[in-house]
């Protein structure tokens, strides 16, 4: 099936690229707005131009995609999961074979490079594919119990979840929290970020065309204000939300007025630790994949580098040539490295941390300034060039706060002990990395990191399979992983008497 948004692919390099039509869906249909006040314009980030509008769903609109969803569960939960699973296949299968213009919709929309966005989407039907698998496999326990009773158990879904997304990964974050809910016999209303409000249409379409009951993935449009009606709906189980530290305590609060379960994946500060014995070039590219992925916009990049005080000016001539090298210009060429960031105000907010940095006594060693691609097409994009910043210390606002750009700390340090310290004393723990040739040290440096995720002599990898969450102020719960089946479902315990009831009175 060819949906308008999916033939919506001309780009920055090529002419306008505009969105049409209604951005909502339930009922298995896109729903056009019943008003058309308070339309926000999204800009495309490559070009500064309006890529389309969207009007929030209101209380009105919010009631009437949960209910449908709530219908579609009512048909759903009763399937058995091999059915299901043929379904999540079928979706699956159709987001492989229109990758391409799913990839192209999403730099268009988010700024990343092509390169960059063809890989979220084999990583979201690689995502659906998995939680296919593990559809038909949910089941409980038997026990035993005294004078021939038993128990079993049964698991369970939860009914209506809401999704609500960020604006950095949309199409993959949309797949990743709807393949789990599915599996489990779940529906899901979707809300993306209100600058990336494309492609989570373009994943329901292809649900609805896999055959799922219609309303069963739903996608709703809006900011804080429709977020809350969200969380705030009774007849919603659960919220699974993903973005920042101050939204996500707001998002816990509202829920727990219906007492909702609640996954939250926030904010990160990785630390990023290279000691001397690592292999040098490997640890080089670590570092650069830990920070200037999609521009640096990732909770999980590994921004503070610490680096052992024998081979920081080797790893310091290394990373500042290979970050100049990086080619930062038009998202959908091949060759481009570093897209667009979101949006203007974001890119001024980073570029306001480097200018505090400075003040505080960093160096910039490279980048850090906005830049102007050559294509005269993207003169009013959202680009600045990758940075690395030394004389870093522990207690700068660019070491301690979340800058979600292409910044990268470099700090140096002496001993083992002192820099899993230094590492540990942040409020986040969402990622960490360590780069060491000696096998013993890597795994006691992961045991005692602080942070859900540990990448050994790499970063930024992983699979579908492996979970992904946070410690501390990151969050709770995982996305991702067989354990991800706990947080989508509930578990019922039936107790079977097959003699007489004890007379106790």
């Amino acid at each position: 099936m060819s949906t308008s948004l999916l033939d919506t692919t001309p780009g920055p390099s090529t002419g306008t690229a505009v969105v049409r039509g209604p951005l909502n869906f339930w009922g298995g249909n896109r729903v056009k707005p019943r008003q058309e006040q308070g339309a926000e314009p999204v800009f495309e980030p490559a070009t500064g131009r309006v890529l389309c509008q969207t009007v929030p769903c209101g209380a009105e609109e919010v009631d009437e995609a949960i209910q449908s969803a709530h219908t579609a569960y009512l048909k759903w939960s009763k399937m058995a999961g091999m059915e299901r699973a043929r379904v999540m296949l079928e979706a699956a299968r159709i987001i492989r074979e229109r990758r391409e213009k799913i990839a192209t919709l999403e730099v268009i929309n988010n700024g990343k490079s092509i390169t960059e966005a063809l890989v979220d989407i084999d990583i979201a039907w690689q995502c659906i594919e998995y939680y296919a698998g593990m559809a038909g496999t949910l089941a409980g326990q038997h026990i035993k119990l005294p004078g021939g009773a038993f128990a079993y158990t049964r698991r369970e879904p939860l009914g209506v979840c809401v999704g609500i997304g960020a604006w950095n990964y949309p199409f993959q974050i949309a797949s990743w929290k709807s393949a789990p809910a599915l599996a489990c016999g779940n529906a899901m209303v979707f809300k993306p970020s209100p600058m990336t409000p494309v492609t989570a249409v373009i994943l329901a379409e292809i649900y609805k065309e896999a055959g799922v009951p219609d309303g069963l993935f739903c996608v709703v449009q809006g900011g804080a204000e429709t977020g809350s009606l969200l969380c705030y709906h009774p007849k919603v189980a659960k919220v699974s939300f993903t973005g920042s530290v101050p939204t996500g305590k707001k998002v816990m609060e509202m829920s727990a007025k219906g007492v909702k379960q609640v996954t939250l994946e926030l904010g990160g500060k990785s630390p990023l630790i290279i000691f001397n014995d690592c292999d040098l070039e490997n640890a080089v590219k670590g570092a650069l994949m830990a920070n200037f992925l999609t521009q640096g916009q990732v909770c999980c990049n590994g921004t503070r580098v610490f680096v052992q005080r024998a081979i920081m000016p080797q790893f310091l001539q290394e990373v500042v040539k290979r970050t100049k090298a990086i080619l930062v210009g038009d998202p959908l060429l091949e060759s481009t490295r570093m897209g667009a960031l979101i949006s203007k105000p974001h890119l001024e907010k980073v570029l306001g941390f480097i200018s505090q940095a400075k003040k505080e006594g960093a160096t910039v060693l490279c980048g850090g300034e906005s830049f102007i691609p050559s294509n005269s097409q993207l003169k009013e994009g959202y680009f600045m060039s990758p940075c690395v910043l030394d004389n870093c210390r522990d207690d700068m606002t660019c070491v301690k706060e979340e800058i979600f750009g292409p910044v990268m700390c470099v700090l140096p340090f002496d001993t083992e002990e002192e820099v899993i310290a230094r590492a540990n004393n942040t409020t986040f723990g969402l990622a960490s990395g360590v780069f060491t040739r000696d096998i013993s040290r890597a795994h006691r440096v992961a045991e005692n990191l602080e942070a859900g995720t540990c990448y050994i002599n790499n970063y930024n990898i992983g699979g579908v399979e492996v979970p992904f969450g946070g410690y501390k102020m990151s969050g709770f719960g995982r996305e991702n992983g067989q354990v991800t089946i706990e947080y989508y479902s509930q578990l019922k315990t039936v107790i079977v008497e097959m003699g007489d009831v004890q007379d106790y009175f």
